[in-house]
């Protein structure tokens, strides 16, 4: 055995050369990486006694991607092109041995390769998409010559990882290995390419499948139009589309060069670096400087829910899907049987689905026990409050169950904006309490605010930041606040959303905005299918406010078929006449002389002051990093994953542009618009928020 590099050796094992890669954890095309496999590759073509090449990787996978840390520094050793080139130039066949995932620059090296041998656990996908990019090194060119466009397409614009067996199905693996023996099958496979005198067949050469889609434009225009809503707003799959059109209608290097020009044109733009800051804020959201590594973790093997409704059944399906047994308490039997019937149903459309078996329905139901005694909790090791948003309601909940649940059992709250600090006060056990903030609905969305109150432990945090985790969500710590971390901002945008339409803006012009901007809807299409009398009492109602006096006339939202808009029967919105008269009534009652607004304004007092307010929080350490508030706002409140966050977003139009703007409507508005201290630091001293 030769080593070519501290990643790389070389070994001759009759008339075949394995060339092993060992570069920990996932061997990323880093430059020692480039430089082993062209090396590697070099000196078994020089090896007059080799006949054929293996490449294969040590470690728990095949070449995963390219080294992402490397984005935007100078280029050092190799280039990956380089070493594409000498596998595919050589004069020797080299057969990629595929155990793991093949992933993007990975799979762009196997599709150089002459041939692909992989073990049945193995998947091979471009996931680039996802970080605003495209294959750069050929993918998008080799791809479809080997599984045709329509496959091309679907895996470059969802960047899914698709199974060994499909691979072979679709060409684009020659032949699975035995699992577990993919060395031996892999030069078992290169020894018959020897003795078969196989060609050199390199994947740039097959035209047969891009030949059959050209004068087809439909194929685009049809694929184009089935994923439009999907795409919105994003670059990257609209070029990675263009790239594969490109690979059926051009010659090889033609199609090399369009690639090209677009990857260049999005590793430089703002999205990608967008999307590559939300993929770096995901791993680091879970790092917690102060809560050491080694902090014990409370073992769960029961969860206790109280409260049956939309939320409290939304929360046990989270824990009943990964096995979790579940025991919820509601205070009436009609609401219990009404929250588990809810619960099944929702299951079983799944299953109507094919999501899964209705065997599994029944397994997950299995877990689930209904009752109206919480003493029923007392074994329980987490127990989730989801009850009315009342402090009265809350302390009395807690105190019952101080009594009742075992010591070192963790007290959590589903509250999303009640101070927590004041709930905990109704127990012996403060340590124990913590906020686990859900969003709506509770099965679907990936976000959970976990929110620590001052005397929270280390131990209820830590354990409940891997509980969210085992329960496949993506966990915030924040602190306790109004609103904590997401409310807390979207109050911001709520607010100058309603002052906008009294000064001259309508509902749907605001909505119109934000909804271009990539927000799935604006804040009043948000409130019609909430449904606008959440909170609001016809008892207690004086008609003081725009949403009071469209309660008053039944007009609740989607539900009623009429709210800020009118709906038809399929519930399409439309601008209602009524609500602006409504609405040019209450501004001259209230003295207001109503403007134009442009669409500019609308834009940044929806969203300057969100920043500002991001910048408070963090400022009050209420969010351990500026990443953390943009992995809330686009987890739980849709904001677009190519924009980066709220606080990204502030980076990219620049702090010193938000802060102008703050002042501006400072002085002619008030100071709702009062710029953060924290703001001004960092335009003073020229910093960017993501170094906070």
């Amino acid at each position: 055995m030769t080593a070519i590099n501290d990643v790389t050796t070389l070994e001759i094992d009759g008339e075949i050369a394995v060339v092993t890669l060992n570069s920990p954890p996932v061997n990323a095309l880093s430059a020692p990486v480039r430089e082993g496999i062209t090396n590697g590759v070099k000196a078994a073509i020089d090896n007059d006694a080799v006949k054929a090449i293996v490449l294969i990787c040590e470690g728990k996978t095949f070449i995963a991607g390219a080294d992402i840390t490397e984005f935007g520094k100078a280029p050092k050793g190799p280039s990956l092109f380089d070493a594409l080139q000498m596998i595919e130039f050589g004069t020797k066949p080299v057969v990629a041995a595929i155990h793991g995932t093949a992933l993007g620059g990975g799979l762009e090296v196997a599709l150089t390769c002459h041939y692909r041998v992989a073990v049945p656990s193995a998947k091979c996908g471009l996931p680039e998409v996802k970080l605003g990019l495209l294959p750069g090194a050929g993918g998008t060119q080799r791809l479809p010559r080997i599984v045709g466009p329509e496959k091309a397409l679907d895996m470059v614009t969802s960047g899914s990882h698709v199974g060994a067996k499909q691979c072979l199905e679709m060409g684009l693996v020659d032949e699975l290995a035995e699992e577990g023996k993919l060395r031996e099958g892999a030069v078992a496979f290169a020894k018959k390419v020897v003795a078969e005198k196989r060609p050199l067949k390199k994947v740039r050469d097959l035209n047969d499948k891009v030949e059959a889609a050209r004068g087809k434009p439909e194929i685009f225009e049809n694929f184009r139009k089935a994923n439009a809503r999907k795409f919105r707003g994003f670059l990257a799959p609209e070029y990675n589309i263009q790239c594969i059109e490109a690979a059926v209608n051009l010659p090889f290097e033609e199609g090399i060069k369009v690639e090209q020009k677009l990857f260049r044109e999005l590793v430089t733009g703002t999205q990608s670096a967008a999307q590559r800051h939300v993929f770096f804020a995901e791993r680091q959201v879970w790092k917690l400087p102060d809560v050491p590594a080694d902090t014990a973790i409370i073992p769960v093997k029961k969860v206790g829910i109280i409260g049956a409704g939309t939320m409290g059944g939304g929360i046990a399906m989270n824990f009943l899907n990964t096995g979790f047994p579940v025991t919820i308490v509601e205070t009436k039997q009609d609401a219990l049987d009404r929250g588990i019937a809810t619960i099944r149903r929702n299951y079983e459309n799944s299953a109507k689905k094919g999501r899964f078996s209705m065997e599994e329905v029944e397994k997950r139901m299995g877990l689930l026990t209904g009752s109206l005694d919480m003493n029923d909790l007392a074994d329980c090791d987490l127990v989730i409050e989801a009850v009315f948003e009342n402090m009265d309601i809350k302390k009395d909940v807690f105190g019952k169950l101080d009594k009742i649940v075992k010591q070192g059992a963790i007290l959590a709250t589903n509250t999303s904006a009640l101070n927590i600090d004041e709930i905990a006060t109704a127990v012996k056990r403060p340590e124990a309490v913590i906020g686990l903030h859900f969003f709506s609905p509770a099965n679907v969305m990936r976000l959970l605010e976990v929110v620590r109150a001052d005397k929270t432990s280390n131990e209820v945090i830590a354990t409940s930041m891997q509980i969210a985790k085992k329960i496949g969500k993506i966990a915030a710590l924040v602190g306790v606040c109004p609103g904590f971390v997401g409310n807390r901002i979207l109050a911001q945008r709520q607010r100058e959303a309603q002052k906008l339409i009294m000064e001259g803006a309508m509902p749907w012009d605001v909505d119109r905005v934000l909804y271009d901007f990539g927000l799935p809807m604006g804040p009043f299409a948000m409130s019609d299918l909430a449904g606008l009398d959440i909170g609001w009492s016809k008892e207690k109602s004086k008609g003081e406010t725009l949403r009071d006096r469209l309660c008053e006339m039944d007009r609740r939202g989607q539900k009623t078929g009429a709210g800020y808009y009118d709906y038809d029967e399929h519930r399409n919105a439309k601008p209602s006449p009524v609500v602006e008269k409504m609405i040019l009534d209450y501004a001259a009652e209230k003295g207001i002389n109503r403007r134009t607004i442009s669409d500019d304004e609308i834009l940044e007092r929806c969203i300057y002051p969100m920043i500002n307010e991001g910048a408070k929080i963090l400022e009050e350490g209420k969010a351990i990093r500026s990443s953390d508030i943009d992995i809330v706002w686009i987890n739980g409140y849709g904001f677009p994953v190519y924009r980066g966050g709220p606080m990204f977003y502030g980076d990219t139009v620049g702090a010193d542009k938000v802060l102008a703007k703050m002042k501006e409507f400072q002085a002619k508005m008030g100071d709702d618009f009062k710029p953060a201290a924290l703001l001004e630091k960092i335009v003073a001293e020229g910093k960017k928020f993501g170094d906070y």
